[in-house]
Formats: structure tokens, C-alpha cells, sequence
């Protein structure tokens, strides 16, 4: 989407002049995606999940097979890269989807409700994963969600209603926690 006014800059750099194949790149080297329905492949393995976006970037299967591994190991599913999607828990498929989000080392990660289809222990479970990577691997988190508990790991809270900012608060984050 292009803004309906001003300018976005994205690590200080204007992208308002991209064109189609620059915001391609863009999307594709810098930022990670985390959805609520997880959107993995049926019928494919953990490890083949992961290895998606990899393959966008044209990169030899060796190296896409150990940076899956690799992801996978980094949200606790080390051993249960031949797993099917359809052999994982939710909370399992979550963190294939998170593997995958962070596989190409995003600058920026966009989580839209990441836990809505998620229990409460899971959704901790969760939560905590991200706010590791956020304090251990660097990753700005930008998560969009309706419940005040998972709201509470962040940093900064902007609140938007009907499309408008209502409110910005910043504070700590959940029991010391840094997510963005």
C-alpha cells in the first residue's frame, strides 16, 4: 500500500519513489511475516515450511535445508524438522510460521494476532519466543492484537480506533520483556 499521505521511510531510506520490484525486495530481504492462521503448507514438513521463503531468493537447497534447521532449533523445534503440519500442535505450527517469519533474518517483523488461535499457556509460550528474538536476535516486532495480556509484552502500545490513533503509551513490557 502506498500512504494516502506523507512519506514512509523504512531504516531512514524514502520509500515512496519504489516501484513494484523494490518493494518486492523490500519485503522479501528486510521484513518477516507471522499470521494468526499460521498459513503453512499441508502435507509439507516443518523444515520444507521453513525453506519457503529461501527458495524465493533463489538459494541452493543445502543452504536453505541448515538455515530451516537452524530457525527451527531457534523457536525449540530442533528434532522435529520432518515433522507434517498436520503431525504439530497449534502452538508447534505457530512456531513454524515464526521460524519461516525470521528464516531470511527480517529487520522487521509484522505479527497480526499471532496468538488469537492459540491456548493461554501456548500464547505465553509464545510470547515469550518473540520477545527473545526481539532481545536476542535484534528483530523490531510490529504485532497487531485485541488482547490486553499479549498487549502487556510490549514496549510501546498505540491503540487505534475506527482507523484513528487514539491513544500511544509506552512502558516496560510484560515482567521486564522488550516487545516492540
Amino acid at each position: 500500500d502506498v500512504p494516502s499521505a506523507g512519506d514512509y521511510l523504512f531504516q531512514g531510506i524514502s520509500t515512496t519513489g519504489f516501484d513494484r520490484a523494490q518493494l518486492t525486495m523490500l519485503r522479501r530481504h528486510m521484513l518477516g511475516f507471522v499470521f494468526q492462521g499460521f498459513n503453512l503448507l499441508p502435507r509439507t514438513s516443518a523444515v520444507e515450511n521453513v525453506e519457503l521463503p529461501l527458495i524465493y531468493r533463489g538459494m541452493p537447497a543445502a543452504e536453505r535445508h541448515r538455515l530451516a534447521k537452524e530457525a527451527l532449533g531457534l523457536v525449540g523445534l530442533g528434532g522435529r524438522e520432518h515433522h507434517k503440519t498436520q503431525e504439530l500442535s497449534g502452538g508447534q505450527q505457530q512456531r513454524v510460521a515464526i521460524a519461516r517469519a525470521i528464516v531470511t533474518q527480517p529487520s522487521l517483523l509484522l505479527a497480526d494476532e499471532p496468538t488469537g488461535n492459540l491456548d493461554t499457556k501456548t500464547s505465553i509460550e509464545i510470547m515469550d519466543l518473540m520477545t527473545r528474538l526481539n532481545r536476542e536476535q535484534g528483530i523490531t516486532i510490529v504485532m497487531v492484537t485485541h488482547e490486553p495480556d499479549i498487549a502487556a509484552y510490549a514496549q510501546r502500545l498505540l491503540r487505534f480506533v475506527d482507523g484513528k490513533l487514539e491513544a500511544e503509551t509506552a512502558h516496560q513490557g510484560r515482567a521486564g520483556h522488550h516487545v516492540s
